[in-house]
């Protein structure tokens, strides 16, 4: 594979939309060939499964199916979407990737990381993001500013410790692989977010 994967990241209200089309910018700016995408969803099944996990039909879903669907979602991805684009030569954007899955299904559902890591190692081999953006914000900035922008999915209606916890996981892993993920500070504003945003993927670019 000869292109390169960058995944975004965080909470609830963090502002990923607005800065993925900032990175957005950068890279076309760069004249990189790029395709944008996002999990769960990514493809036609990927999106029926992110409707199963987001909607409110099944509230109450049991964590294993949670889990299991996250990863059947992310193998019809791999396989559709991000490898043939990486193997194109062209950089792929992710709304959110396996990053999630050990912070709110590890760290917010209290999931062992061990199923977690067999069933990353069984979908997705070697294949790791080259650069992950955290961008980070205090749950109780998160869910003020998630709060005023739709009606909340299954997820969004889980309760402060859940998110906290799936912070405290995502900065964990952060701190455990600072080559890969940077932390971005985006609780500062628009401008000065995307400025820290600019000097990461500008620095990632030149390597």
């Amino acid at each position: 594979m000869s292109g390169r994967f960058i995944t975004i990241e965080g909470i609830e209200g963090v502002g990923k939309t607005t800065n993925i089309e900032f990175i957005e910018e950068l890279l076309r700016d760069a004249e990189k060939d790029i395709v944008m995408t996002r999990e769960p969803g990514g493809t036609s099944l990927g999106e029926d499964v992110r409707e199963l996990l987001l909607g409110h039909k099944h509230d109450g879903m049991s964590r294993d199916a949670e889990l299991l669907l996250m990863f059947a979602a992310r193998a019809e991805h791999l396989n559709k979407v991000i490898k043939p684009a990486l193997d194109a030569d062209k950089w792929v954007i992710c709304d959110r990737f396996t990053d999630a899955t050990y912070a709110y299904q590890g760290g917010g559902r209290g999931f062992d990381t061990a199923p977690i890591e067999a069933l990353e190692n069984l979908v997705q081999a070697d294949l790791r993001p080259d650069l992950t953006l955290l961008l980070d914000v205090s749950v109780e900035i998160g869910l003020d500013r998630a709060g005023k922008r739709s009606e909340p999915d299954r997820f969004e209606k889980e309760k402060h410790d859940f998110f906290e916890r799936v912070r405290q996981c995502y900065l964990q892993r952060a701190k455990a692989d600072p080559d890969r993920m940077i932390i971005i500070d985006a609780s500062k504003p628009l401008e000065e977010v995307q400025s820290q945003i600019h000097a990461a993927v500008t620095a990632f670019i030149k390597q």
